[in-house]
């Protein structure tokens, strides 16, 4: 019996001690070590501040409607779900080929009867036998980490599968809270056409009166009638704008939003998002989920180059059962004689054509092809998030210009209109007054839109969320759980 679980056993006791996979060190960040500063940029802040993947979106996201159509598209988008069936499927490639380290052992009962004739030819013989074993066949022993090094790459690529699909997440994030920014910008430019189409047909009727009583030229009535035209274009232009807003928040949401959870306009709109200071250090950009699934793509073309070097130094497998055999299939667990059978085997790579050499370079360039997509990956992160703190930093007096703006040109129409009333100013004026408030409120949508989309920029580039997911707000199961 003891020779019996050596035999089995024995697969298990020389499984591979030797990795060749060459060491591994993060490259540099080709990065300054802090974020830039500058006029353009907002002063870093005194005292210590929340870094950004501290905050799950529900605490960042203020607004209670906004708030409803994120979670819904969590549940819902079609994107979200690919990111998931991913990982599942590199769970699973990853146990496939981890199962690779351990002996695949069969049992089975065989028996056999048969009947013969006798010396003399007229009388028969039936003899009968049976077997149960145990064991395991052609077995590699990973005398050098061939197959733990495959099973670390597809380890790592299971990691990267799961960073990708944090950073789906996160990026299906930002585009619900842009998209529901999107349509209420659109709403409110409509409703700027809409308000300016009505000033000016009431105006263009009163000009045309006025110039059928010889007080004022065509060429006035020309004037009033382009901006006539000109906001009743753009109504028809936002109309199927906001339409198409819509259109693609739905698509993104991964079902149609209710019309309670629409923003009516963006004027309505206040604190939606938390306004915070950022932390100024690069680092924090190196926890990004593009950048992670970059460095374990990485770790995985490391790993890669380890099976490759294996691939030179001899495979030894093993065959090997165990068991007992009898007469009678009623005594075989009783009375059986043991059997075994041990069968191992060396195979020594002497000439391949040079396809080893040839893979293991392959392995080593996709190695340094990952090294430089890790390093594009990091100086990426590093851009968006200055062009972002970039915008934060000036975005509130662009904001407060742009409010002062809608504030005089809006006093501008209201005085030229009262000294064409009382006959003091040309109506020229008047229509120019009118343009420029159109022009300033279009322009203070466009700014307040801009400040929105920002702070869910920089909630995204700098990794929002990643490290506090309330519990039950992740759909992504955590990947560290499993063991290589």
């Amino acid at each position: 019996m003891l020779q019996r679980l050596i035999t089995l056993t024995f697969p298990l006791l020389l499984a591979g001690c030797i990795s060749l996979d060459p060491d591994y060190r993060r490259p540099q960040a080709p990065v300054p070590a802090n974020l830039p500063q500058g006029a353009a940029y907002a002063a870093p802040s005194d005292k210590l501040s929340l870094s950004y993947p501290d905050i799950p979106w529900r605490d960042y996201v203020v607004d209670a409607r906004l708030r409803q159509v994120v979670a819904m598209g969590l549940t819902s988008s079609r994107d979200l779900r690919e990111a998931i069936a991913n990982i599942e499927s590199a769970r699973a490639l990853y146990g496939e080929q981890r199962s690779e380290l351990f002996p695949t052992i069969n049992a089975g009962v065989d028996g056999t009867r048969s009947r013969s004739l006798t010396g003399n030819g007229n009388a028969t013989a039936i003899s009968q036998s049976y077997e149960a074993s145990a064991g395991t066949s052609s077995f590699e022993l990973d005398l050098f980490g061939k197959n733990r090094s495959l099973s670390r790459t597809k380890f790592e690529t299971y990691l990267a599968e799961s960073e990708a699909a944090k950073s789906t997440r996160l990026t299906l994030i930002a585009d619900i809270v842009t998209d529901w920014v999107n349509v209420a910008a659109e709403r409110s430019l409509l409703t700027a056409a809409q308000d300016t189409m009505e000033s000016a047909r009431l105006s263009l009727e009163v000009t045309r009166k006025n110039q059928q009583n010889g007080i004022l030229s065509m060429v006035d009535v020309a004037s009033a009638d382009t901006v006539y035209q000109q906001a009743r274009s753009d109504v028809a232009s936002y109309t199927t704008s906001a339409a198409q807003a819509k259109n693609a928040l739905d698509l993104v949401v991964g079902r149609s939003v209710p019309e309670s959870l629409l923003p009516s306009g963006i004027e309505a709109l206040s604190g939606i998002m938390k306004d915070m200071p950022a932390n100024v250090s690069s680092q924090v950009l190196l926890n990004r989920p593009d950048v992670l699934e970059a460095e374990h793509n990485l770790k995985s073309a490391n790993a890669s180059i380890g099976s490759a070097r294996a691939a030179f130094f001899p495979s030894i497998s093993l065959t090997a059962s165990g068991g007992v055999g009898s007469g009678e299939l009623s005594s075989l667990f009783s009375k059986g004689a043991g059997v075994w059978s041990f069968a191992p085997s060396i195979s020594l790579p002497i000439f391949t054509g040079g396809y080893n050499t040839s893979q293991l370079n392959y392995t080593k360039a996709q190695k340094d092809l990952y090294v430089a997509t890790y390093e594009k990956t990091v100086q990426t992160a590093f851009q968006e998030t200055a062009d972002a703190l970039a915008r934060k930093g000036t975005i509130g007096e662009q904001l407060a210009a742009q409010t002062g703006y809608v504030a005089a040109s809006r006093e501008y129409y209201r005085l030229a209109e009262l000294r064409y009333r009382h006959g003091v100013d040309t109506y020229l004026n008047m229509l120019d007054a009118q343009r420029t408030l159109y022009t300033a409120r279009q322009s203070l949508i466009g700014a307040q839109q801009t400040r929105y989309q920002n702070l869910i920029t920089l909630y995204k580039v700098l990794g929002g969320g990643i490290t506090a997911e309330k519990q039950g707000d992740s759909v992504i199961a955590n990947s560290t759980t499993l063991t290589r």
